[in-house]
């Protein structure tokens, strides 16, 4: 009996906690309830998909965009935050395609808190001495800006990165018109592909230093994908001591592989051989850039026009970076002109004439025929290149065949 009585009192000991816990979880949730449904009477509006018209109306998105960029913003009850984040960047210089441009890469900057989060960055950066255009830009290219922690993250990269560039003007003129490298991870990224570049294919840091004021995107890969792009150049044969393994890493890095091996496909058809294209891309990688289209019209033009082998070409590439519109074709014309004129009294051959600087260019072969031969300058200003007084713009580098 008295067994059972004291198992009675235990069970009632252990059970009375767990029921008065129960009743009380029942009544917070229940007290939760009502103060959710108080709030969405109070402050929200009764149609679950305002915030699908509220990206239409304030933000001009389309019915379909909003509804995709909507979706992470389901949990907000008011258009508050969203009203004073879209007025606030308006009033830093955003337009409207810029300010879709940023909800669209992340929707979740609707939710910010300006006082808290924005206005400190934007003030921040103006205090580097951006200006309010400078920000725009900075902010469209590099978004994470928006979400990243000012002293936690921003500081310390731009530290960082002014101490591999050398200036602090450098990181933020790439800051304006780079996207994609500044907020990469120092310590997973950064740190082990400099180190891969310097222990195991001998690459000093100054080489590194001085490519990436240039271009600093391709350090900033994943290290596993970075080793395979020093891979695809080891492949070509190119030495990693060269001075022009660093510039082929980064146009490699630009190119995939199915247009990488379209372009080699192109060359082949043209005649090259394996270790031409090699030895070409070794010399001169940035024609791999170009478009195949571009690379095709070049290659005719040198062939059927001006009379060059396809070997010939394989061994001096960077007649393939020249502009075709803007150097190639009115050089060539200019010179055709004057021996037709009885003017060409030089022996050098047209290919080496393409490498003449413009004023060079000028000096030598327009300049002292205005007399006898204006139709020179009209060549040259029909092309574009020549404007003004004389003055010659520089084509060096094909401009419109880059894709």
């Amino acid at each position: 009996m008295a067994v059972a009585t004291l198992r009675s009192v235990l069970r009632c000991e252990i059970l009375l906690p767990l029921f008065e816990t129960c009743r009380l979880r029942d009544l917070l949730c229940f007290s939760s309830s009502v103060d959710a449904a108080a709030a969405v009477c109070g402050t929200a509006s009764p149609d679950p998909h305002f915030m699908v018209e509220y990206l239409v109306n304030s933000c001009g998105f389309s019915p379909s965009e909003a509804a995709k960029f909507s979706k992470p913003l389901a949990h907000l009850r008011s258009t508050e935050k969203p009203d004073a984040v879209v007025n606030f960047m308006r009033s830093q210089g955003f337009d409207g395609a810029g300010i879709r441009k940023v909800i669209s890469l992340r929707p979740i900057y609707l939710c910010c808190n300006v006082e808290k989060n924005l206005a400190p960055k934007f003030q921040f950066l103006r205090d580097l001495g951006l200006s309010e255009s400078d920000i725009v830009d900075a902010i469209l290219k590099n978004n994470a800006i928006l979400r990243h922690d000012l002293h936690r993250s921003f500081v310390p990269k731009l530290e960082m990165w002014e101490s591999l560039l050398g200036s602090r003007e450098l990181v933020l003129k790439h800051l304006k018109k780079t996207g994609r490298f500044f907020f990469c991870s120092v310590e997973n990224t950064l740190h082990p592909n400099l180190k891969f570049l310097r222990d195991e294919c001998g690459i000093p840091e100054e080489r590194v230093s001085l490519f990436l004021r240039s271009d600093p995107r391709f350090i900033s890969r994943k290290p596993t994908s970075f080793r395979a792009l020093v891979a695809r150049a080891d492949e070509l044969g190119i030495p990693r001591q060269s001075r022009m393994f660093v510039w082929t890493l980064d146009v490699l890095h630009k190119v995939s592989k199915e247009r990488f091996e379209a372009k080699i496909e192109l060359m082949r058809s043209f005649g090259w051989s394996e270790s031409e294209f090699s030895s070409a891309v070794g010399k001169a990688p940035t024609f791999l850039s170009m478009s195949l289209d571009m690379v095709r019209k070049k290659m005719e033009f040198f062939i059927n026009v001006v009379g060059c082998t396809p070997s010939f070409i394989a061994s001096q590439p960077n007649l393939l970076i020249f502009s075709l519109q803007k150097r190639v074709i009115p050089r060539f014309r200019v010179t055709e002109m004057l021996k037709l004129k009885g003017l060409w009294t030089r022996r050098c051959k047209f290919v080496w004439i393409l490498c003449f600087s413009d004023t060079k260019f000028m000096e030598k072969f327009v300049l002292p025929h205005k007399e006898h031969a204006p139709e020179l300058l009209d060549i040259l200003r029909d092309a574009g290149t020549c404007k003004g007084n004389d003055t010659f713009h520089l084509a060096s580098e094909d401009e419109e065949g880059l894709s």
